[in-house]
């Protein structure tokens, strides 16, 4: 099958902006789940829900103050995607 190579461009395009918006919220969320099993470990509470909220939390808060860069990212690649057609 021969691809346009444009089409793939797009696609790439797309995955890369996807990639970089989600990227600092699955982080941030590895890193406080790393945290709370470091003291889960040190403090011998093994609780499962004790992981789940925090790590709610803090990927709603990363997300609420990275919200204008998403926007903006969102808002530059949708205006790049626009000029192609």
């Amino acid at each position: 099958m021969q691809y346009d190579e444009s089409s793939i461009e797009l696609i790439r395009e797309t995955l890369l902006v996807t990639l970089k918006i989600a990227v600092p919220l699955l982080v941030s969320g590895m890193l406080i789940g790393l945290f709370i099993s470091l003291i889960q470990s040190i403090t011998s509470i093994q609780d499962q829900t004790l992981t789940f909220v925090p790590k709610i939390v803090g990927v709603i808060a990363v997300a609420i103050l990275l919200l204008p860069w998403i926007i903006g990212s969102i808002v530059v690649f949708t205006a790049e995607m626009l000029q192609l057609f």
